[in-house]
């Protein structure tokens, strides 16, 4: 599987390249290479690429609808490598559950805005936005870049 470059996601989704390689204040910058084979790999199974604190990269795969999610930090920029799928943004999660620090989830969202996401779709979903895979052909293959806000945020 050959999918855009992160260069290509950055771009596309008008964030531009001035964080990708970024850790965080004094943390030494590096180039990271992620090779064809380990992008492919962590695409079959659905699995993280790459974890730092300003930002994580997926290689994300559905195989069927999720739950309901709210990130109090990370903003998600997602690009749909393949398959389709419903995404509900905003509305309420009437029974969010905290799953982690700043991490809820429930079963769905009432009265949030349905979008159909097909291959190619670039979808930014702001930190504190409710959203839901509520329907997916599979296989749904697409990257999510995390970008962390700790603006407004308490620790």
């Amino acid at each position: 599987m050959r999918g855009p470059s992160l260069t290509a996601i950055a771009v596309a989704s008008g964030i531009g390249l001035a964080w990708i390689g970024a850790g965080s204040a004094g943390e030494k910058s590096t180039v990271t290479h992620l090779a064809a084979a380990q992008v492919s790999a962590a695409f079959a199974k659905g699995a993280p690429l790459l974890e730092v604190e300003a930002y994580k990269i997926h290689a994300s795969r559905r195989e069927k609808p999720g739950m309901a999610e709210i990130h109090e930090i990370d903003t998600d920029i997602i690009y749909v490598l393949d398959g389709a799928a419903t995404l509900i943004t905003g509305g309420t999660v009437p029974d969010a559950k905290t799953t982690a620090p700043g991490e809820f989830r429930g079963a769905t969202i009432q009265h949030g805005d349905v979008r159909q996401l097909v291959q190619g779709d670039v979808v930014v979903v702001p930190n504190g936005t409710p959203h839901w895979f509520k329907e997916v052909t599979p296989p749904f293959l697409y990257y999510v870049v995390k970008v962390a806000s700790h603006a407004g945020v308490k620790s």
